[in-house]
């Protein structure tokens, strides 16, 4: 299967930004695809509904600036979550949105449809869906998606269980199109590990929660600068779903993260937190495994900065570690 045309854009990192619940809104998608890594936000993010389609505009206005002004620089193209859920009965007109701006990448997740994937293509989008294990994978190809985000342990948010060069192998046994890989990516070198392990992208969350450009609190940057894997709880308590969080989050709530009930994940619901009396996303906050490397706040270009002078170092010490490596000859 071809890599689609969109994919195929210059970009200064092969980087899709993964949409957060809250933290992601125009600001920070905009910054990232400024610095030359697919950005993306969730649809639920824009309240009320209609608001939607005044950040697609922001932010197609804004790109679209850059792009004439810095022609010689990477400006790369966004994306847009939609949570396809029978609980979201807002779908089919964040769906119209998309359609009537022409979305260039559209992310699927909780559920994958043969309608909504034909009706992005209509306009000439691609559809990428989360999965969590190869049965989904099947489901989502088989119904028409463009390519998968295979969302391993230590993910943030809703994540899967799988190592993830296990779930990846698994996939490129049978599918040739676009893999994603998701799971404690926050370094350089990371993004160069995904590769090797056979995704053409890394899709990377928690990191850029701590930028600038996020719409997370202080608290919350905060604790992911301080935080580590050790400091990550997976539950499924907060919306049926199991996902990552941040333990201090789940402390101040007053609820002990050691002893978390089990919730019933037919009552699927993202956003009474668990009826703990808490707001998932809002008071519990998501966090996948890899902040450690994630020391202090900085603006969305300085981060995605570093992460390349990162991957290019290890893409050099890789090379001078395989020049070192005795081979027997076959």
């Amino acid at each position: 299967m071809p890599m689609p045309e969109v994919l195929q854009r210059p970009l200064s990192l092969p980087v899709v930004c993964a949409p957060m619940f809250i933290a992601s809104g125009p600001e920070l998608v905009i910054a990232q695809c400024s610095a030359g890594v697919i950005g993306s936000l969730p649809s639920l993010n824009a309240r009320p509904a209609g608001q939607v389609r005044d950040w697609l505009a922001r932010i197609e206005e804004e790109l679209g600036k850059l792009g004439a002004t810095r022609p010689e620089t990477p400006v790369a193209p966004f994306a847009v979550n939609l949570i396809v859920h029978r609980s979201n009965d807002r779908l089919e007109d964040d769906v119209q949105s998309c359609i009537d701006h022409k979305v260039p990448i559209v992310i699927t997740s909780l559920g994958a449809r043969e309608d909504i994937n034909d009706a992005i293509h209509g306009y000439g989008g691609i559809v990428l869906h989360d999965v969590i294990n190869v049965r989904f994978a099947h489901k989502a190809v088989e119904k028409g998606a463009d390519g998968l985000i295979a969302v391993a342990a230590g993910a943030g948010g809703h994540a899967g269980t799988q190592s993830p060069f296990a779930l990846v192998r698994e996939i490129r046994t049978w599918f040739d199109g676009p893999v994603l890989l998701s799971g404690a990516i926050a370094h350089g070198s990371s993004i160069l590990a995904a590769q090797a392990a056979g995704a053409d992208f890394a899709y990377i969350g928690s990191a850029f929660l701590a930028t600038h450009e996020a719409n997370a609190v202080d608290a919350y940057k905060d604790m992911i600068v301080a935080g580590g894997a050790g400091d990550i709880v997976y539950s499924n308590l907060f919306t049926g779903v199991h996902g990552n969080y941040l333990r201090g989050s789940i402390e101040a709530t007053g609820l002990d993260p050691d002893n978390l009930p089990t919730s019933d994940a037919s009552a699927m619901d993202f956003g009474s937190g668990g009826n703990t009396g808490a707001k998932v996303w809002q008071d519990i906050w998501g966090s996948g495994q890899g902040i450690g490397t994630v020391t202090r706040r900085q603006s969305v270009s300085d981060l995605v900065g570093r992460l390349r002078a990162e991957y290019v170092a290890a893409q050099r010490s890789l090379a001078q570690r395989a020049g070192d490596f005795p081979t027997a000859s076959v």
